[in-house]
């Protein structure tokens, strides 16, 4: 049986060469992987992104547009945004969202779900319990 660290190291390796990069504790962030098709930015683990965060693709996917000022489609597992969008803004993006929609701003844990209450959306931790209004809005 293999000691602990170095099953752990080699977990690290495996994760580093799928092309994880950005880590918040648990919640592990994907790199983008980006596709120019003419005028057309195919971001093509777009649904990685929503079941990492827990989030429904659409409402991801209306945030990503309305920031990237583009219009924005789900087509199967990727994203399709017209115009050439180049990594770091996805990324930068993405982080946004995580920020304001995802951790939680009393304990920062990833463990929330977002509740609609009228007009406004609430994030719910599941680790501590706290109720608080998105910041994005």
């Amino acid at each position: 049986m293999r000691p602990y660290q170095e099953l752990l190291s080699r977990l690290r390796t495996q994760l580093a060469q799928l092309g994880i990069v950005h880590k918040r504790g648990r919640l592990e962030i994907p790199k983008p992987s980006l596709v120019w098709v003419g005028n057309k930015t195919i971001l093509r683990n777009y649904m990685d992104y929503a079941r990492v965060l827990r989030r429904d693709p659409e409402k991801l996917l209306m945030f990503l547009a309305k920031a990237l000022a583009t219009a924005a489609s789900i087509d199967g597992e990727r994203a399709i945004f017209i115009g050439r969008k180049d990594e770091q803004s996805i990324s930068a993006v993405i982080n946004r969202y995580v920020n304001d929609f995802v951790i939680c701003p009393v304990c920062r844990a990833p463990d929330t779900r977002l509740e609609r209450v009228e007009r406004v959306y609430n994030i719910v931790c599941e680790a501590c319990g706290a109720r608080s209004v998105a910041r994005g809005q």
